[in-house]
């Protein structure tokens, strides 16, 4: 579903964890991506509980499609919530179902998921949720997106390997796609990271973070 020079070159960690030798960093936490995915990106958006319907979720960085899945399993209400989430370097359904053999929890929406990726679908459906996969560099892609956020997953590359996707122009077009009283919320706490987002009109705040990561950062659209 990739043209070849979109594709990204990977390593195996332990045989199992993909690292994208581009960033020389892994796609989720050598000590349990999914039980990152819920500390960092639900619950430092306080979700599912804030789940209605027309909730909107965006994503800087789809990666293995972790965070999406993560959501779905999360979401066992009826309201019906989009998903949106911008990605330069998609992967093919063979090197994510690798990679996410590794969490056993995935397994009863996993095919579904796996399926609609390798047909070339970038519009995925699941029960009350649906997911539009936008391809292509953030900082044009995420300019065009009509879409209003109600909550944000900041999932991009270490902002020291992938600066790209952590410039300040980039998080001023985050907050310009946040409704009022919207949030983000992401693993790092970088200090020109933080600062970027509180210019661009987020409230942010530093919490504890997962493993051996001492803080992550959320954050609440004021402007």
């Amino acid at each position: 579903m990739t043209d070849a020079d979109q594709t990204p070159d990977l390593d195996w960690r332990d045989g199992q964890i993909p690292v994208a030798t581009r960033f020389d960093d892994p796609y989720f936490s050598l000590a349990g991506g999914l039980a990152e995915t819920r500390h960092v990106f639900l619950d430092g958006n306080g979700l599912p509980a804030r789940f209605r319907d027309g909730f909107v979720i965006a994503e800087l960085g789809f990666g293995t499609g972790l965070n999406l899945l993560a959501t779905v399993l999360a979401h066992t209400g009826p309201h019906q919530v989009h998903f949106a989430s911008f990605e330069a370097y998609p992967l093919p359904a063979s090197d994510i179902a690798r990679a996410l053999a590794a969490f056993p929890e995935l397994a009863p929406i996993l095919p579904e998921f796996l399926a609609q990726w390798a047909s070339g679908a970038t519009s995925l459906h699941f029960p009350n949720l649906n997911a539009q996969i936008i391809l292509g560099d953030a900082r044009q892609t995420l300019q065009q997106w009509t879409g209003q956020a109600d909550a944000w997953f900041l999932d991009g590359f270490s902002p020291a390997k992938n600066p790209e996707l952590w410039t300040p122009d980039l998080m001023e077009q985050v907050a310009r796609h946040t409704r009022p009283g919207g949030t983000f919320a992401t693993y790092t706490a970088a200090g020109h990271v933080r600062r970027a987002l509180a210019e661009a009109g987020f409230r942010v705040t530093r919490h504890p973070g997962f493993g051996r990561k001492r803080h992550m950062t959320t954050g609440v659209f004021e402007r």
